[in-house]
């Protein structure tokens, strides 16, 4: 029997659009209508997706030491959360997490920076290590994220080979002075349409939890249509221990699988990627997610832990999702590679470790009180990054 949220993916499919109150309707659905509403954005998301999904890596070129006053983001003015913070990494420190990722298993390199936006001698190193990326990595795609820019800027990226360039607007214009006051929302829509009027695909999204009403999310999804953002990534907020977001809880499953399903109604035809926060908000419902957004990151975030990539790979898997770009055989190569590099790990961890006679590391069964100390850190706050990009520790991918 058809649903009215059936009836609204019928709609669309046949080439109406949403309006903002069946967004509404699609977040204010009853947790019980949760399927029905899966069911119909999945069906806008297989018709212009099928049953792909755009893997992405995340190479935090700088970390920290930002003047902006972002008050959900970890890297920002007056933030105390105890970040790595360092300055730009090398070229060849940028290659080597970059090819972490790609190896991994992404087919997309997002290279970002901390700031409000970059120098001229900043493009001078983002068009370096891109030019290197494209020479090394046969058909890799490269997306900057660098803040503000400035004239010119963005065309030096495009010509650098640079295909895509993210913003975030973050939040309804309406909510926007709330959350940051160094810079307004009109700069952010400056920015996205700096980069568009260069040849840049533009990428911008949102992060959810940030106190927004049900009408300015709605707002801002709207307004990420009117921008006409190729790739929309949804993130959640993550409350980081020292920033002004610190045990801000507003987020459940449910509600975030909510929220991604009427971006896909808003935006059918565009990449709707599931950004920072899922595995802490998701949880279980990561998978369910999938069926409605088509993009995610590989392994960890700017600041932060993500979920290991040998997980995220065999999620993608056991839900039918091959990785766009990539040939199924390479897809299962990659995925015995990570499996062995996990049974490795796990064999070379003495039970000394903790006591467990199986050892711990990836691996752990759970009967350790290391064990159960992560999985309750990572659930309930931001574990922070001290893996990858600014530290010797090998990336997680």
């Amino acid at each position: 029997m058809s649903t009215a949220f059936d009836d609204l993916a019928t709609r669309i499919l046949d080439g109406g659009a949403a309006t903002p109150e069946d967004a509404l309707a699609v977040l204010r659905a009853d947790d019980s209508e949760l399927m029905a509403v899966v069911a119909a954005a999945g069906r806008l998301r297989r018709a212009h997706f099928g049953n792909t999904v755009k893997v992405n890596y995340l190479v935090n070129l700088k970390s920290g030491l930002c003047p902006e006053n972002c008050n959900y983001c970890s890297q920002a003015l007056g933030s105390q959360a105890p970040i790595l913070k360092y300055s730009w990494l090398s070229k060849e420190d940028t290659l080597a997490q970059a090819g972490a990722g790609l190896r991994g298993g992404a087919t997309r390199v997002c290279m970002v920076s901390s700031g409000r936006g970059p120098s001229d001698r900043d493009i001078d190193k983002v068009v370096e290590m891109t030019e290197a990326l494209k020479d090394e990595y046969d058909g890799v795609e490269v997306c900057a994220c660098l803040g503000l820019l400035k004239d010119g800027q963005a065309e030096r990226l495009k010509a650098a080979g640079v295909d895509a360039y993210n913003h975030n607007i973050n939040t309804a214009e309406s909510h926007h002075d709330n959350i940051v006051q160094t810079h307004t929302y009109d700069d952010r829509v400056e920015t996205i349409g700096r980069a568009k009027t260069a040849g840049l695909s533009p990428c911008s999204g949102l992060i959810a939890g940030l106190g927004e009403t049900d009408e300015q999310l709605v707002e801002a999804l709207f307004a990420l249509r009117e921008l006409d953002a190729d790739s929309i990534p949804v993130n959640f907020l993550m409350p980081f221990d020292g920033t002004p977001y610190e045990n801000t809880w507003e987020l459940s499953p449910i509600r975030c699988v909510k929220i991604l399903a009427a971006a896909r109604i808003v935006c059918p035809d565009k990449e709707v990627r599931i950004a920072g926060g899922r595995e802490m908000h998701l949880r279980s419902m990561q998978a369910t997610a999938l069926h409605v957004a088509n993009s995610i990151f590989l392994g960890d975030y700017l600041t932060s832990e993500g979920q290991d990539a040998l997980t995220d790979l065999e999620m993608l898997r056991d839900n039918g999702f091959v990785i766009l770009g990539m040939e199924e055989t390479a897809f299962e190569e990659i995925l015995a590679a990570h499996q062995d590099a996990k049974a490795h790990r796990v064999g070379a961890v003495t039970a000394a470790t903790c006591g467990s006679a199986g050892g711990c590391g990836d691996g752990c069964g759970g009967g350790c009180s290391t064990a159960s100390d992560t999985a309750e850190g990572t659930e309930r706050n931001p574990s922070i990054r001290r893996r990858g990009a600014g530290t010797e520790v090998p990336a997680n991918a």
